[in-house]
């Protein structure tokens, strides 16, 4: 029985093809180069591939673990116990001689603040600028340093860093920054330690309060006090996106410095904090358009006395101990007296402005002058100025605030090819006076600016301009019987690291420096303070000039003149003949032995007698103070100890006969009784004596003055040496606010004499000729201090005759 037949053999034609399609198979693959071979190939090629992928996988694991393995379990691997037990550096508190605190140093400057003091809001902007996913990782975030790594090899180079907030405090607080794998890979394992110790909240709360903002300040609340005036408590939405992108590179993007970068990095953060929903998108859009505002920088920002501070820096710095810790500073300072120093030297200079106008304008221009002018200060000034250079702009606009009535605003100035703004809100001390300061300007106006780079702009906006309108002040006080330093002013509003006038200024003493003059004088017995020189005109001429001296009053002349009136009246001819008589050398040798250790050229000649050379307000100071403390030459301190430690001070050493340094002081009290400071007389009622100093036209104001123990000199004048106007001089100018500052500071303090030293001797004289009294004169006579053998052994004569002195006097 044969069997049934097949599927194929029901239907030969599909037989018949799959045998067909069969040989065309075949044919295909005995061909060379078919498509079956290379699909093996590929086939094969891409198995291997991911064989080797999987390998070198397992490779990188095993080395990564063992990596990890071999740092994690060096014994160098710091421990996380340096957290539980957060003592941050210290500052440096510098206090006064009753240990008041008059700032503070260190590289260091923080207060330390609990979470619970931290405001929402910078919490939000800290994590929306520095590590989103904060709250959510468990201290790596794996995402971003995988997002870090792939864009640093795309661009060839570190451009994008993958740090947590968690992985910065332990690279903060326990790694060194050096950048090696050992220490990326101990900061992974340690962030991974430091999540399963400490909260969240502690997290932020070390690294809010260890990061550096710039400026030397650390931590969120110094850095909102330094930059806002506030603490971090009450800081708003804008103030804390700001703080929030600072640790980035706190000095390329600090506000002060850099305002432009600032006001960039704090965009991006409220735009940050707008992706991450902390902050609506109008709201953040309006904060992006405002300038930043920041507090005003003054003296307070390192204390009662800025200038202090920046001494004692520059003394730990130059013993060695900048980088030390040191707990304290004690200084000779006295705070009440720096206050009411500073307060003095500031309504002086107020007064001044006042009184010469200096409150506005300098001139005003228009039509062909004014495009003359303009063009000459584009040529003069192309490019940007330095801080601090000083430029008479010409007024393009004023944009007043309507927020205040029109009363601020900015002032638009031209001061070379560009513009520059002049922010009338933070011009405190123009502002007095019943017109608004922002009334005072019209275009065309010639104002006088100065490059405030301290300052802080809107991106975009024209530089910032401070007015320069009037003129600087310096103030130095001194405890004479031993050099301490009691305060030091180094100008109106001072900044920390500014321009310290009180010891930096050098400027011409002017007719202050008469009283070394009559010192050596009398020293080498040519004059005694009854000396009758003759004020009269005289020309003095040399191979190159012709000078003829002139007084203070323009071809006043007294003719014969006591040596005493002299000083007191500051009579330039008698103090140019005397200095003819004893020569410029002995003077020079004499006012060096006194503390003047500025150079004193040779080529000054008799105008040294002018005070033609120039000194600091300190060096002027510490040399008057020779005189009350009885010839005594000694250096000037402000430091008396440093960590509980007294600094040694050598005593003081003799440099003039004490009885020569009574005899001036003696003359000096002639100048408050009878001469230039006469307006002092009235309001001190107690012994003092000082000495006024103008320089030539009215450059330079001094009045240097003193009580057995407390002397001030003050200087006041324009840093860039123009006059000080119409008038002015050191009895009108310097003299107010020393005696406005004198008054005050002797309150409660018992009125003492100068001590009398022997060798001095008291005699009554004729004050018209010097000389004894006539036989019976009454009248007319004055007692007078001499040296030993020097009193007059003469008597004046009787109306009508002629003496020996007369005749030496019509030879003069």
């Amino acid at each position: 029985m044969s069997a049934g037949p097949s599927l194929q053999d029901r239907d030969p034609r599909r037989g018949s093809g799959r045998r067909r399609a069969g040989a065309k198979k075949r044919a295909r693959g005995s061909g060379g180069g078919g498509g079956g071979g290379r699909r093996a190939r590929v086939l094969a090629v891409l198995k291997f591939a991911g064989l080797t992928v999987v390998a070198l996988g397992f490779v990188g694991l095993a080395a990564l673990v063992g990596m990890f393995s071999y740092y994690g379990s060096d014994p160098r691997l710091p421990t996380l116990k340096a957290l539980s037990d957060y003592h941050p550096k210290q500052v440096t508190r510098i206090v006064d001689r009753n240990g008041v605190s008059v700032g503070e140093l260190g590289a260091e400057k923080r207060t330390v603040v609990p979470y619970a003091a931290i405001p929402k809001v910078l919490i939000n902007a800290v994590v929306s600028a520095e590590d989103a996913e904060f709250f959510q990782h468990a201290g790596l975030n794996y995402r971003g340093m995988l997002r870090a790594f792939i864009e640093n090899v795309l661009r060839g180079r570190a451009a994008q860093g993958g740090s947590t907030i968690t992985q910065q405090v332990v690279k903060t607080f326990l790694l060194s920054p050096e950048r090696t794998m050992r220490r990326k890979v101990q900061e992974i394992i340690l962030a991974r330690q430091l999540s399963q110790t400490l909260s969240k909240e502690e997290v932020l709360t070390l690294y809010l309060n260890q990061i550096y903002y710039g400026h030397g300040r650390y931590g969120c609340e110094e850095a909102a006090r330094y930059f806002f005036g506030k603490s971090v408590r009450d800081i708003d939405t804008a103030e804390a996106a700001l703080l929030a992108g600072l640790p980035q590179s706190p000095e390329r993007l600090s506000p002060r410095k850099h305002p432009e970068a600032a006001k960039t990095r704090q965009r991006y953060v409220l735009g940050r904090m707008i992706e991450n929903g902390y902050l609506d998108r109008a709201t953040g859009e309006k904060l992006a358009a405002e300038p930043i505002r920041l507090a005003r920088e003054t003296g307070p920002a390192r204390g009662l006395a800025s200038e202090a501070v920046d001494s004692v820096a520059r003394f730990l710095a130059e013993r060695g101990g900048a980088g030390e810790a040191v707990a304290s500073v004690e200084t000779t300072l006295d705070a009440h007296l720096q206050d009411l120093a500073r307060q003095a030297l500031e309504r002086g200079l107020e007064d001044l402005d006042a009184r010469q106008g200096y409150r506005g304008r300098s001139g005003h221009l228009a039509g062909k002058a004014l495009e003359k002018y303009l063009a000459e200060l584009a040529k003069a000034h192309p490019g940007a100025l330095r801080d601090g250079q000083i430029v008479e702009g010409v007024v393009t606009r004023i944009e007043k605030d309507a927020a205040v009535g029109g009363k601020s605003g900015r002032l638009i100035v031209q001061v070379g090819a560009a513009e520059g703004a002049v922010d009338l809100s933070l011009e405190a001390r123009y502002a007095k006076g019943p017109k608004a300061l922002a009334d005072r300007f019209v275009a065309g106006d010639l104002v006088r600016v100065r490059a405030a780079g301290e300052r802080p702009h809107a991106e975009g906006a024209a530089p910032a301009l401070a007015l320069d309108l009037g003129p600087q002040a310096a103030m130095v006080v001194l405890d004479p019987q031993t050099r301490q330093i009691l305060a030091l002013v180094g100008g109106y509003d001072y900044r920390p690291g500014g321009f310290d006038r009180s010891q930096a200024a050098h400027r011409q003493p002017g007719s202050a420096f008469k009283p070394f003059v009559y010192a050596t004088a009398i020293d080498q017995h040519k004059v005694t303070a009854a000396t009758l020189v003759n004020d009269s005109p005289e020309v003095y001429e040399s191979v190159s000039s012709v000078w003829k001296p002139q007084n203070y009053e323009k071809e006043e002349f007294r003719g014969p003149i006591r040596v005493r009136t002299a000083l007191a009246q500051s009579i330039n001819t008698v103090a140019i003949k005397v200095l003819s008589e004893i020569g410029v050398p002995s003077v020079r040798t004499l006012a060096a032995a006194a503390g003047i250790t500025s150079p004193m050229p040779d080529d000054l000649g008799l105008a040294m007698a002018l005070g033609a050379m120039t000194v600091t307000p300190l060096e002027l100071a510490n040399a008057y103070a020779t005189f009350p403390s009885s010839g005594q030459r000694g250096d000037p301190y402000l430091v008396q100890s440093v960590g509980g430690q007294a600094i040694e001070r050598p005593p003081l050493q003799a440099a003039l006969k004490p009885e020569v340094a009574y005899v001036l002081t003696s003359m000096m009290r002639s100048v408050i009784d009878e001469g230039t400071a006469r307006a002092a007389a009235g309001r001190l009622r107690r012994p003092v004596a000082g000495k006024t100093g103008t320089s030539n036209d009215q450059h330079d104001a001094w009045f240097v003055g003193f009580t057995p123990d407390l002397l001030a000199a003050v200087w006041v004048g324009f840093d860039d040496k123009q006059g000080l106007g119409r008038g002015e001089a050191g009895a009108r100018t310097a003299l107010p606010i020393w005696i406005d500052f004198m008054t005050k500071a002797l309150v409660g303090r018992p009125a003492r004499d100068f001590a009398q030293p022997p060798g001095v001797v008291v005699q009554r004289i004729d004050k018209t000729t010097g000389l004894l009294p006539a036989a019976g004169q009454e009248s007319n006579t004055i007692d007078e201090v001499f040296l030993l053998d020097t009193a007059p052994k003469e008597q004046a004569p009787v109306a009508g005759a002629e003496t020996s002195a007369d005749k030496l006097l019509l030879n003069q």
